[in-house]
């Protein structure tokens, strides 16, 4: 079991296993087809002779005569002469039976023997003029019909199986004329098949033992190839990899002429890479640890500079008494990559955005300072969200080497009016509460994340706003908090939070939310940056 376990895993076992396979399954392919090519050929070949032999033969019976020959009973001189040219033709041409019939064309269901020889070697025993017999099967009866008919000139019916120990044989049919063209009766000619049975053996024999040939050729071409170019110099760079992860020290290099193939040259190469970093790494921890508390202290005022970089005085607006207002975000580590944003275009219009930068850490939070500041330019030229998420994509793509993105709800509310135009990068979709309702998902359409891809165009959707409507923006550390069972706090734990204090102010909401999800996670590690905001348009004059 161990041993059919490790070649079920090996590389080159799978391989060669593949190909055996598919060159076996198109040997199959290929025999069948030329089985089936050779069998129809060689019908043809015996088809069209047989046919020449039943014409030849057609023509030594008289077909005005059919029915004098039963009434004479044999004795008249030319039906005597037919039926020993009859013989002779059976046994020179070596066919099984030559036999001439008049069918009951009634029902074609039986039928009389006229003519009948029997050639040697064949297990048949001859028929005496006048007999009567029931027709055989209905395929048979159906060519009787159709030659008598005229439908067809001649019928061929082949059998190589359940033949009570005949020899598989082909019988061809045609007519016997009189002077005016009627049909009076049918000459059959029974030809042995033999050599098909006998051709069709050794055929597959070769080409059974050609498959064989080229499958074994093909393998020991491919195992070599195989092994050389892909097995040895994986194992070889498996080898340096174990010695280098126990050793961590300059080893042989493997270099890029260790395989033909790109992709393991390449692999051999990068190997080579990381250990030179890898000691470069090793012999720079020292100064790297020493420089730890620099570093910790420099977070720190990054953390710092992150926190002032985003609005977070409240009341935000004290002197405007139709809405109001907050925000809060909390980073998993000392900075993080989510931000929201809040200012006054004008007096009448408010520019609301929040957003999730892919990763963690300083390289999230540069990138979510850097979007930031983008959407924040682009909401003040343009009040449509949609046109300022698809300039913001298009400048972070032009350089976004590190492949990094962020989801984006950027949305401008008129005040007066409540109508409110957003734009959805890949975000979380809002919560809205109606007055005197309760905390709903409002969800509308998404475009792709910012940063994945050039030229994507983002489309605006627009909602109403009534005076004592609440909206409740978040990013996915709100639903996606996890407790020590790996548990999510979820949506739905989510909206019964907001539920529970929707009749609260903005920050009181958020506040509530933030309990909920604490006491929900409890010791957990906080693994996201949770960060929420909400608005609430006024009511009174």
């Amino acid at each position: 079991m161990k041993l059919i376990k490790k070649l079920r895993s090996s590389f080159a076992f799978n391989i060669l296993g593949s190909i055996v396979l598919f060159m076996v399954m198109f040997g199959v392919i290929v025999s069948t087809i030329g089985y089936y090519s050779f069998t129809e050929s060689f019908k043809r070949e015996y088809s069209d002779t047989t046919f020449h032999m039943a014409q030849t033969a057609a023509t030594s019976i008289d077909g005005n005569r059919i029915d004098d020959y039963l009434i004479e009973n044999g004795d008249a001189r030319d039906f005597r002469n037919s039926k020993r040219f009859l013989d002779n033709f059976c046994i020179k041409m070596n066919v099984s039976l030559v036999y001439v019939i008049k069918v009951d064309t009634s029902d074609y269901g039986s039928f009389t023997s006229i003519f009948n020889s029997v050639g040697s070697d064949t297990p048949y025993t001859p028929w005496e003029l006048g007999y009567q017999r029931d027709t055989s099967n209905e395929e048979y009866a159906l060519i009787y019909r159709q030659i008598y008919e005229k439908e067809i000139d001649h019928g061929t019916i082949y059998r190589t199986t359940d033949l009570g120990g005949a020899p598989p044989h082909i019988t061809t049919l045609v007519p016997v004329k009189d002077d005016n063209d009627n049909v009076t009766a049918i000459l059959c000619i029974q030809r042995p098949m033999q050599e098909l049975v006998d051709g069709r053996r050794p055929y597959l024999i070769n080409v059974a033992i050609a498959n064989i040939s080229v499958v074994f050729i093909a393998c020991v071409l491919i195992s070599y190839y195989i092994l050389r170019q892909f097995v040895a110099p994986i194992r070889k760079v498996i080898k340096e990899a174990k010695r280098f992860s126990a050793e961590n020290s300059k080893g042989e290099k493997l270099g890029s002429d260790i395989s033909r193939i790109e992709e393991i040259s390449d692999l051999a190469t990068s190997i080579d890479k990381m250990e030179v970093e890898m000691l470069d790494y090793i012999d720079n921890l020292t100064s790297v640890t020493a420089e730890k508390e620099r570093i910790g202290a420099e977070l720190s005022l990054a953390a710092s500079i992150q926190e002032n970089s985003l609005p977070n005085k409240f009341p935000a607006f004290p002197e405007r008494k139709d809405f109001d207002i907050y925000a809060s975000m909390t980073p998993a580590k000392e900075v993080g990559g989510d931000f929201y944003s809040f200012f006054l275009i004008d007096d009448d219009h408010l520019a609301v955005s929040i957003g999730d930068v892919s990763g963690k850490g300083v390289p999230a939070a540069l990138f979510m300072m850097v979007t930031n500041i983008l959407v924040n330019e682009g909401i003040r030229l343009s009040h449509s969200p949609a046109e300022v998420l698809t300039v913001v994509n298009q400048r972070i793509c032009e350089r976004n080497k590190a492949d990094m993105f962020v989801t984006i709800w950027l949305g401008v509310l008129e005040l007066s009016s409540g109508r409110l135009i957003a734009a959805n990068a890949g975000h979380e979709d809002p919560a809205l509460m109606r007055k005197d309702g309760s905390f709903e998902l409002c969800k509308a359409r998404h475009g792709l994340v910012v940063g994945a891809m050039e030229e994507i165009r983002y489309r605006d959707t627009q909602m109403q706003l009534h005076r004592g409507d609440k909206l409740f923006l978040y990013t996915d550390g709100v639903p996606e908090a996890t407790d020590a069972n790996e548990r999510m706090f979820t949506l739905e734990r989510m909206i019964d939070a907001l539920n529970q204090y929707k009749d609260e102010s903005p920050q009181n909401i958020i506040d509530g939310v933030k309990r909920s999800v604490s006491t929900f996670v409890g010791d957990a590690p906080q693994f996201d940056d949770l960060t929420a905001l909400c608005v609430e348009l006024k009511e009174g004059e």
